[in-house]
């Protein structure tokens, strides 16, 4: 196996590490909502209060399709409709305390499960494997919205 073979191999074996991490930290999630729903809420936790159109938009979604979601997000208690400032007609999609409180909580797992991982390796190795991810992400590029969407990140 060449020095590229085995550079890929061992980052697909990390790659997969940390699927498992961000799949743990949304587990529990996915007993309250939907990973649809969950991406929603992801979405809105970064941008703030979106029309519903645009959230359709960043998810791919057909705004008809789409309207379903929200009404179950509504009914949940997770995000809240608000009248549109600019237009009678749209409303504004925004999380609520709990919507908010669900992605931080998801957050926080993911994030303290990584340093559970991180703590296990002495401060040298740590080190280096900060090193290497800082090199790998600026080598890949940022992920596209829709990519990291997918898994509700």
């Amino acid at each position: 196996m060449s020095d590229q073979e085995q550079s890929a191999e061992a980052t697909l074996r990390a790659s997969r590490a940390l699927l498992g991490v961000v799949a743990r930290s949304v587990s529990a999630a996915l007993h309250e909502i939907t990973l649809p729903q969950f991406r929603v809420l992801v979405i809105l936790a970064g941008e703030g209060p979106l029309r519903s159109g645009a959230i359709a938009q960043r998810m791919g979604s057909h705004p008809s399709t789409f309207s379903r979601t929200v009404d179950r997000l509504v009914a949940g208690g997770w995000v809240a409709r608000t009248p549109s400032a600019t237009s009678g007609r749209e409303r504004i999609i925004g999380l609520t305390a709990a919507g908010a409180s669900l992605v931080a909580e998801v957050t926080e797992r993911r994030r303290r499960e990584i340093a559970e991982i991180l703590v296990r390796l002495t401060p040298a190795d740590r080190a280096r494997v900060e090193e290497a991810l800082q090199l790998f992400a600026d080598a890949a590029g940022e992920p596209s919205a829709r990519d990291l969407l997918t898994l509700g990140l």
